[in-house]
């Protein structure tokens, strides 16, 4: 049975910092494309970044402004999304997921996604 479990979600003041983190179980963890979305409460779920099983792909959606930067660690079966120069607009639920993709390439849109997580939720508020 594939689960995805994520952390590090907390509330935070606006400018700050948190790292997220997923792990996954139940899949050959370095053949798996990891993604994170958001869903902020009234909208709809937005993907944000995704990195290729061997990291040698990484794609953010263009309103991040590089404030985002995904990594995995397969050894320890890990994946983070660091994410600096928090806006209140960051809050939402974050949820990683994940498909068998191609070892060189990861793809954004969640249609291609088969697992997801329960979500963590960043609070951005002074």
């Amino acid at each position: 049975q594939v689960q995805l479990v994520e952390s590090g979600g907390d509330l935070v003041q606006p400018g700050g910092s948190l790292r997220l983190s997923c792990t996954a179980s139940g899949v050959v963890f370095e053949s798996n494309v990891i993604g994170w979305f958001r869903q902020a409460p009234g909208k709809e779920r937005e993907a944000l970044s995704c990195i290729s099983p061997r990291a040698g792909t990484v794609r953010y959606t263009d309103s991040l402004k590089g404030r985002f930067t995904i990594s995995r660690d397969n050894f320890n079966k890990m994946v983070y999304l660091e994410m600096n120069s928090l806006k209140p607009e960051d809050t939402a639920v974050y949820y990683c997921a994940t498909y068998v993709g191609e070892l060189s390439g990861c793809n954004l849109p969640e249609a291609f996604y088969d697992h997801w997580g329960q979500g963590t939720q960043v609070t951005v508020s002074s």
